[in-house]
């Protein structure tokens, strides 16, 4: 089956915890702290594997995760960092936020593997908080929390010629007779549910990657039948080939056909109408005498002042297919050489600072203590000498759970409360 659409779960390695302890040795009774850094989490990671053509074994596993990075050890072992996750996808491959259906990241023209989500950073361990009033540190940072998101995986056929038509025109058809494609042809409407690709080989070293995009119907870029899943492929290719039903062989008038699929282009990307386009006029053989003058010729007049050329054919026989093929390979050569890249819609903005550590505790003379990273920073910033400063730092004790911790502690009211050189009296 060619999967062209996955929905998975991707997330990156939480960063190891800094860790706390201390020297101890037999002749060293009162060593510092020596708790180690913890390691980075694994990132995950986005590379275009050529050898690869669909997302098939995305919709068989749809979670992945790498590798937490270890905590940090005594002694300042450092933390091993986590392994990363690395994901291989076809080119042509469109990253999208599986919520929002923003891109965030095409592999269209991505020669080198891409991180989208990042580890978390390991945090650091217990001897990076000594300070002349704090020897022993009893905390330590914790890792980066671990980025998490779910993703929609988008193949958009990378083909230099899209066959676009009603269904039932004859593209199945046609593509089997020039290709080495093998779709599978019968008389039903949808026939085709999955975009074939294949490859033209003309003399002299021409040729061109052709895809037959599933039938169209009117509605198909408000998403009526499987348009969206149709008209994704389109909007790379570089030439279109719209093949019609020149015998009306299905009663179908054939540039009302064309009308509308056309209509249905512009609405689903304005600039696709806009691309070189060529008109294959199929099952001319069905048509006799006076009825295939009649026919080719309305095509042509209403067509070829445009600039778009009508090639009558017929992909049963053959007839035409050399001329229509050498004439789409000179479109092809003339056409733009960058693959459409679409671009992102959105940053993947996640929270880049752990929480810092804090500790709280009770000293030998009965004095309740909090210190630590946190409260240095929020002392740092905090004009405590305003009654909007002083309020916001009462809810800083009890938002952060300060204030919990010290009634667990048996803090009664008038104890004394210290937060290095802040000192207050403690009442409910």
């Amino acid at each position: 089956m060619f999967a062209d659409r996955a929905k998975i779960f991707i997330k990156s390695g939480k960063g190891g915890d800094g860790h706390v302890s201390f020297r101890r040795e037999l002749f060293v009774p009162n060593g510092g702290p020596d708790g180690g850094d913890g390691g980075k989490g694994g990132d995950v990671i986005f590379v275009v594997d050529e050898g690869i053509n669909t997302l098939t074994d995305y919709r068989h596993i749809r979670k992945y995760k790498a590798q937490d990075g270890e905590e940090g050890g005594k002694k300042n072992c450092h933390g091993a960092d986590g392994e990363d996750i690395i994901l291989k996808v076809p080119a042509g491959t469109v990253i999208k936020d599986a919520e929002t259906g923003k891109v965030i990241l095409d592999m269209s023209n991505k020669t080198e593997p891409v991180v989208l989500l990042k580890g978390g950073r390991g945090g650091k361990g217990n001897r990076h908080y000594v300070t002349s009033v704090m020897q022993a540190p009893k905390y330590a940072q914790p890792g980066q929390p671990a980025k998490e998101m779910w993703i929609t995986l988008e193949l958009k056929v990378i083909a230099d010629v899209g066959l676009v038509g009603f269904p039932n025109v004859g593209k199945s058809t046609f593509l089997s007779r020039v290709t080495n494609a093998k779709p599978k042809i019968a008389n039903y409407h949808f026939t085709t549910l999955n975009p074939n690709l294949g490859v033209v080989d003309l003399d002299e070293n021409n040729g061109f990657v052709i895809a037959d995009i599933p039938g169209i119907i009117e509605g198909a870029s408000e998403g009526v039948g499987l348009g969206f899943e149709f008209l994704r492929h389109i909007e790379r290719t570089k030439v279109l080939i719209h093949m019609v039903d020149a015998a009306s062989t299905e009663g179908r008038d054939p540039i009302v056909d064309i009308e509308t699929i056309n209509k249905e282009l512009a609405s689903y990307n304005d600039k696709l109408p806009q691309r070189p386009q060529v008109i294959a006029a199929n099952k001319c053989d069905a048509l006799y005498g006076d009825d295939y003058e009649t026919v080719i010729q309305m095509l042509k007049e209403e067509y070829e002042p445009k600039g778009i050329k009508v090639f009558p054919i017929s992909a049963v026989s053959g007839k035409g297919l050399n001329e229509l093929l050498w004439y789409v390979n000179g479109l092809v050569k003339e056409a733009e050489v960058d693959v459409v890249e679409f671009e992102p819609e959105m940053e993947i903005d996640f929270p880049d600072n752990p929480e810092l550590p804090f500790e709280v505790w009770k000293d030998e003379d009965g004095v309740f203590r909090v210190e630590g990273p946190r409260i240095e920073r929020m002392l740092g910033y905090t004009n405590l000498e305003s009654e909007k400063g002083f309020a916001f730092f009462q809810n800083f004790l009890k938002d952060n759970g300060i204030l919990d911790k010290l009634e667990e502690l048996g803090i009664n009211e008038g104890d004394t409360v210290r937060l290095y050189g802040l000192e207050f009296d403690y009442y409910k």
